[in-house]
């Protein structure tokens, strides 16, 4: 990450989604450079994509994109830009950067991929605290719920960044629309395997990975 510069504002929230990425990604998704177009690949989303910097720096430790790249970051002819853009970075499922656009994307990636009659690939979406000021994702977990889309699952990376919150915090919010919901540290790296790989038949599953404050 200290090789991506430009970019320092966003430094936090890059660094807060570190340990959780590296454990997706090293133990629990079911894709590799070899598989990313592959149908039965697990898909990851990155909503929270202001502050891609440690996206970029595991999706290189993965082999998705060389090292080299790095340090272009956020040059004029570089394929890594301040947001994700999935037309020019292998692995990339989606272009993110505006706020409160990757859960309702990733509902409707776990309905295609049920109409489709695939039941194995998870879906994965990666959401900062604050997205929760954006009313699109209170209709997503409501209706995900609903529907028990038990193959989505959604990592919410918080550091105490909204501006308004959730009663009862977000872990509560999920479980009351039907979701199965669990917190953990979010630097603990046996915490967040565990709470990733944890059995949800029927429920969609989120993760809520508590880091340090944004402006500690």
């Amino acid at each position: 990450m200290a090789l991506m510069t430009g970019d320092e504002k966003h430094g936090p929230a890059a660094t807060s989604t570190l340990d959780a990425l590296w454990v997706l990604y090293d133990r629990v998704l079911r894709v590799s450079p070899a598989t990313a177009e592959d149908q039965d690949r697990d898909r990851f989303l990155l909503s929270k994509g202001h502050g891609p910097m440690a996206y970029y720096a595991v999706l290189a430790a993965k082999g998705f994109i060389a090292p080299e790249l790095l340090s272009s970051f956020g040059a004029y002819d570089s394929p890594l830009g301040h947001h994700p853009d999935r037309m020019l970075i292998p692995g990339v499922e989606i272009s993110s950067g505006s706020l409160g656009h990757g859960l309702p994307l990733g509902v409707g990636t776990a309905l295609g991929l049920r109409a489709q009659g695939l039941a194995d690939p998870a879906v994965w979406v990666l959401i900062g605290d604050a997205e929760f000021d954006e009313g699109s994702n209170h209709e997503a977990v409501a209706f995900a719920g609903a529907y028990g889309l038990d193959r989505l699952h959604v990592l919410v990376i918080d550091n105490s960044s909204a501006t308004h919150g959730w009663q009862g915090g977000i872990a509560a919010r999920f479980a009351a629309e039907g979701w199965s919901a669990e917190t953990v540290d979010g630097r603990d790296h046996e915490a967040l395997h565990a709470a990733f790989t944890a059995a949800h038949p029927g429920r969609p599953r989120v993760v809520v990975a508590r880091v340090e404050p944004k402006n500690s």
